[in-house]
């Protein structure tokens, strides 16, 4: 698929639903990578005895950005298959336009991810999607995170 067919395909689902994805667990190893990963080890996500001493949710809770670094692997973008869009060389995460974190994902739930295609735009060299992500808790009203991610696709 080109560029221009991927736009074709695309512009028609403007304002709908492009993907929701399995539910993926959140659990303690994942946690404490991510605290490895960025040097974040505030007792809040690392230290489950005092997690379940003091904190409101009785258990440790994942970092608010490993939700948000969970987006590529909710969208089906990361692995070893075959891209959404064949013929697209690359998918590139250009960026967040606003994201707000609106419930805690404690550690052993899963989230998955609902993804709303809000705009297509192109750019010299290629196609860029604006997307709104809702990531949701199994079993919870509100859902952990809401954010508007920039994609850009080249051939």
């Amino acid at each position: 698929m080109t560029l221009e067919a991927a736009r074709g395909l695309l512009g028609p689902r403007i304002g709908t639903e492009v993907h929701l994805s399995d539910w993926v667990l959140v659990d303690q190893t994942r946690i404490d990578t991510f605290a490895r990963a960025t040097d974040d080890y505030q007792w809040i996500h690392v230290d489950r005895e005092r997690a379940a001493r003091e904190s409101p949710w009785r258990r440790t809770i994942a970092h608010g950005f490993l939700t948000l670094a969970l987006v590529p692997l909710l969208r089906g973008f990361t692995g070893t298959t075959p891209p959404e869009y064949p013929g697209v060389r690359t998918i590139i995460n250009y960026g967040v336009n606003r994201v707000r974190f609106m419930n805690a994902v404690r550690e052993g739930a899963r989230v998955r991810g609902r993804f709303t295609l809000e705009s297509l735009k192109d750019f010299s060299g290629g196609l860029e999607l604006i997307e709104l992500v809702t990531i949701e808790i199994e079993g919870e009203k509100k859902p952990a995170c809401v954010a508007e991610v920039v994609v850009r696709l080249y051939e």
